[in-house]
C-alpha cells in the first residue's frame, strides 16, 4: 500500500486531519482572498465597478464551488475510494474520466454565460453602468470557463491521493504572481494599458491556464501515487457514473449558498445600488467561509472515501465529527468577531455610507449563524467521501427554499427592510448546520446511529 493511501487509514484522527488540512486551509484562505483583493483594487474605480462586480461574483464563485466542491469532489470521494479498495488502475481511469467530464461542463458553462449572462444580471438589478461592467467582467472570465473547470478537477484528483502540499504551493504561488499582476492591468502601468475592470478578468485566466499546465504536469509525470499512460485504454461509464453520481448531488449543496446569495441580491436590489453593494460586500465573507471549510472539508473528504473503501466505518463517522466540530468553531470564531466590528471589514471596499450601514447590519445578524454554516458544510464533504449525499442535497434545497421564499414573502410581500431579509437568511443557515448534523447522528450513511 502506497504510505499515502495508508496514513490515511491508520494514522492518528486528530494529528492526521489536522496534518492534511493545514496547508489546505492555507491555500483556500488564500484562493479567497484573491477574489478579495481583486474587489479591493475594482472599488476604486466607483460605485458602478464595485456594483457589478457584486452582480457577477455570486455566479464566479458558483462555478468554483461546483467545479471545485460538488464535480471536485465527486472525482476526490471517487479516486479516494477507489484506493481505499485497492484498485489503482480504477483510480488512474477516473483521472480521464474526470478531464473528459470537466471538458464537456467547461464548454456548456461559456456557452450559457454568454447567451444569458445579461439577461440575468439585469434581472439581479443591474443597471446602465453597473451592468455594463458586470457584462466587461464576466464575459472575459467565463469564457475561460473550461481552463477554471479543469484546474479543480486536476487539484480534486491529487487531493484524492491524499497529497494536499501540492496543489497548495500551486495555488500560493500562482497568488503571488496574481495579486501584483490584477492592479497592473487593472490601473496600467508603464506600456501596459489601463484595463479598468477588464484587468482584473484577464489576471484570473492566466491564472487558472497556467495552473492546468501545472496540475497536468505533475500527473502525468508519474511522480504521484498514481501512474497515468499517455492515452487513456478506455472511458467506461461505470467510472462516469462513480464522480457524477456524488458530484451531481454535490451540486445542489454547492448551488444552496450560491442561489440563496443570487436570491438574496436580487431582493436587495429592489431597495437600490447601494444595498446590492452593502449586501455584496457583506456576504464576501460569507464567501470566504466556503474555501476555508473546504480546506477542511477536502481532507475530511479523502478520508472519510478511504476508510469507506477499506470498510472501516467507525473511522470515517469519527473523521467526520472531528471535522466538524473544528470547521464549526472557526467559522463561528470569525462570524462573532464580524459581527461585534463589521467596520474593519467593509471599509476594506469602500467608505459609501449606504453600502456600510445595510453591510453591517447583515454581519451583525447573520455572522452569528456561521458556525452552523461551517459545521454543516464540513459534514457536506464528509458525506461526499463516504458516497452519500442524499441528506446534505436535501438539506440544501431546503435551506434555498426558506431564504429565498422567506426573503420574498418579508421583502415583497409585506414590504419589509433588509434587516427581515437578513434574519432570514440567518434562520436558514442555522438550519442547514442543524439538520446535517442529526441526519448523521440518526445513521444516514448506514442506518445506524453516528456514535
Amino acid at each position: 500500500m502506497d504510505p499515502r493511501t495508508r496514513l490515511l487509514l491508520e494514522g492518528p484522527l486528530v494529528a492526521t486531519l489536522l496534518k492534511l488540512a493545514l496547508p489546505n486551509v492555507v491555500v483556500m484562505a488564500v484562493q479567497a482572498s484573491i477574489g478579495l483583493i481583486e474587489t479591493y483594487f475594482v472599488a476604486k474605480l466607483g460605485l458602478d465597478a464595485l456594483t457589478g462586480m457584486a452582480l457577477v461574483f455570486p455566479l464566479l464563485m458558483l462555478l468554483q464551488t461546483i467545479s471545485a466542491g460538488a464535480i471536485g469532489g465527486g472525482i476526490l470521494s471517487a479516486v479516494a475510494r477507489a484506493l481505499g479498495a485497492g484498485q489503482r488502475d480504477r483510480a488512474v481511469e477516473i483521472v480521464w474520466v474526470s478531464a473528459f467530464i470537466t471538458l464537456v461542463l467547461g464548454l456548456a458553462t461559456t456557452a450559457c454565460m454568454l447567451a444569458f449572462g445579461a439577461d440575468l444580471f439585469s434581472l439581479l438589478g443591474g443597471r446602465d453602468g453597473s451592468l455594463a461592467a458586470a457584462l466587461t467582467y464576466s464575459t472575459l472570465v467565463f469564457s475561460a470557463a473550461t481552463p477554471l473547470w479543469l484546474f479543480n478537477s486536476l487539484a480534486a484528483v491529487i487531493r484524492g491521493t491524499g497529497n494536499m502540499a501540492f496543489p497548495a504551493i500551486v495555488v500560493t504561488l500562482g497568488a503571488v504572481v496574481l495579486i501584483p499582476l490584477s492592479p497592473v492591468l487593472i490601473f496600467g502601468l508603464g506600456p501596459i494599458p489601463h484595463l479598468g475592470i477588464a484587468g482584473g478578468a484577464v489576471a484570473i485566466i492566466a491564472y487558472y491556464v497556467v495552473g492546468c499546465f501545472v496540475f497536468g504536469a505533475y500527473l502525468w509525470s508519474g511522480r504521484g501515487v498514481l501512474t497515468i499512460r499517455a492515452m487513456p485504454r478506455r472511458l467506461s461509464w461505470a467510472a462516469a457514473s462513480d464522480i457524477l453520481r456524488v458530484g451531481l448531488a454535490s451540486a445542489v449543496v454547492s448551488s444552496s449558498t450560491n442561489v440563496t446569495i443570487i436570491t438574496a441580491t436580487g431582493l436587495a436590489g429592489l431597495l437600490g445600488p447601494a444595498a446590492v453593494a452593502g449586501y455584496g460586500t457583506g456576504v464576501r465573507l460569507e464567501y470566504m467561509l466556503i474555501p476555508l471549510v473546504f480546506g477542511m472539508g477536502a481532507p475530511m473528504s479523502a478520508m472519510v472515501g478511504t476508510a469507506t473503501g477499506a470498510g472501516l466505518h467507525r473511522r470515517a463517522l469519527a473523521v467526520a465529527w472531528t471535522g466538524a466540530a473544528i470547521a464549526g468553531l472557526l467559522a463561528e470564531v470569525i462570524g462573532v468577531s464580524a459581527a461585534l466590528a463589521p467596520e474593519r471589514w467593509l471599509t476594506l471596499f469602500g467608505q459609501d455610507p449606504d453600502m456600510l450601514a445595510i453591510g453591517s447590519s447583515y454581519l451583525r445578524i447573520v455572522g452569528p449563524a456561521y458556525g452552523f454554516f461551517g459545521g454543516g458544510l464540513a459534514l457536506y464533504f464528509a458525506s461526499q467521501g463516504a458516497g452519500q449525499i442524499r441528506w446534505p442535497m436535501i438539506f440544501g434545497i431546503a435551506r434555498v427554499l426558506i431564504a429565498a421564499g422567506g426573503g420574498w414573502v418579508v421583502v415583497r410581500l409585506f414590504g419589509m427592510g433588509s434587516q427581515a431579509l437578513f434574519l432570514v437568511l440567518a434562520t436558514a443557515m442555522i438550519g442547514f448546520g442543524m439538520a446535517n448534523a442529526l441526519a448523521l447522528r440518526g445513521g444516514a450513511w448506514s442506518g445506524k446511529k453516528g456514535t
